[in-house]
């Protein structure tokens, strides 16, 4: 199927009632069926058995690509709270289903993996404690969104919730290594899936833009030899050059209304390691990224020309190899379809005012490159990612867990069984 036409088709099914919703009517209405209630008060009541979910979850390493303990663990509790087609794939993703009717999806992600170092913080640490509202460890900040997904979906089967569409709950891997899980999930659904819901935090930002990012190693190639055998050609120069040339492209002019983000950046430069020797070959990391991925593919033809001009005038040989292609894009609707209006209107409900923007970078950028309404629940989750006093918040958790379920109770069209 042509993906206009399938992008058109998406955004009319979400903007059509029925099936799909519209923003506060709906979601008041939602709020006054009696299951719904129940769901909310069964996140309310779950409150200890979820943080006691988080601090196992947290306590377990997983770095990106080596996620399969977390991942199992999670099918685990997925069947246990009563899911349908709970699996584990290759990736590996943990999914489980609230079956619907429709034979359509709303699909919410979490993220599996964690940082490498957070596995190292780990080995020191011990297990996540509870103190206060918070839950502390390494590993806690990430696997918060899972412990939040999960605890909507068991709130769910409680409560007899009954939904149009499948409600699939997606804890993927690799996030952090090129959103591999998030690529095989999105390939498994196809064109069943409505629209994506990438849980990262409460909901007091939203995301339904993605920023195209393309990472490049660029290779640089030279004869060796020693000092005294003459300085040039020199690989080194080589680099130099055409970092000064490729930073100094016109990255303003790009920018028509000042908002295309667009961003070039150069990072890293290992290359040689002796005083008196001339290196072989050495490396920058080359960072492209802007909403327009038109911009992004531009950037990178006027850097290859840059690299050949380059290596003539120096002797040397210097090559582009991507090393982590992010896809991105704009959703044509996006802000005012009823997914956008919806989650904005729930974070309303939950206290929040929330911050719109277009231009999220993560999971959710996989469905959007590929032309799917998707959208971040971004805001408060915890603090100090990444280090060994990780943590995450207990009542954030909780909000994150309550706007799944309503988005899922609106969304996803779930109601009270007839």
């Amino acid at each position: 199927m042509h993906r206009a036409f399938v992008l058109v088709s998406v955004i009319a099914a979400l903007n059509q009632s029925p099936p799909g919703p519209r923003a506060a009517r709906d979601l008041a209405e939602a709020l006054k069926d009696p299951a719904v209630v129940t769901a909310l008060n069964t996140i309310d009541g779950n409150r200890p058995e979820t943080t006691e979910f988080l601090c196992e979850i947290g306590g377990i390493a997983s770095p990106s690509g080596r996620e399969h303990q977390r991942a199992e663990r999670v099918a685990a509790k997925m069947r246990e709270i009563g899911l349908s087609r709970v699996r584990v794939d290759s990736s590996p993703n943990t999914i489980g289903v609230i079956p619907g009717k429709s034979g359509r999806a709303l699909v919410f992600v979490s993220t599996l993996d964690d940082l490498a170092t957070v596995a190292e913080h780990q080995k020191i640490s011990g297990p996540p404690k509870v103190e206060g509202d918070r839950v502390v460890g390494p590993g806690t900040n990430t696997s918060s969104s899972t412990a939040s997904i999960v605890a909507a979906a068991q709130a769910i089967v409680v409560s007899g919730l009954s939904p149009t569409h499948d409600l699939i709950f997606a804890a993927v891997a690799q996030e952090e290594t090129g959103l591999v899980g998030m690529k095989n999930l999105y390939s498994d659904l196809g064109d069943r899936a409505l629209a994506y819901i990438d849980v990262l935090g409460d909901g007091r930002r939203i995301s339904y833009g993605a920023l195209t990012i393309h990472w490049w190693k660029v290779v640089g190639y030279g004869p060796p030899g020693h000092s005294l055998g003459g300085g040039l050609p020199n690989v080194n120069r080589g680099l130099a050059r055409a970092i000064d040339r490729i930073l100094g492209l016109p990255q303003p002019e790009r920018e028509k209304d000042n908002d295309n983000r667009t961003v070039i950046n150069v990072s890293i430069l290992p290359s040689g390691s002796v005083f008196n020797h001339k290196p072989e070959t050495g490396w920058f990391s080359l960072d492209i990224r802007s909403l327009e991925g038109s911009v992004v593919e531009e950037i990178e033809q006027e850097a290859k020309a840059i690299l050949a001009q380059v290596a003539e005038e120096t002797q040397t040989r210097i090559e582009m190899e991507p090393f982590q292609i992010t896809p991105g894009g704009q959703i044509p609707g996006a802000r005012e379809s009823d997914l956008v209006r919806t989650s904005e209107a729930i974070s309303r409900h939950l206290g929040f005012e929330p911050t719109l923007r277009n231009s999220g970078s993560s999971n959710m950028n996989v469905a959007i490159g590929e032309g799917t309404l998707a959208i971040v629940l971004g805001g408060q989750r915890g603090g100090d990612r990444g280090f060994p006093d990780e943590w995450a918040g207990i009542p954030a958790m909780i909000d994150t867990a309550k706007h799944v379920l309503l988005l899922a109770a609106t969304m996803g069209g779930a109601q009270s069984a007839p």
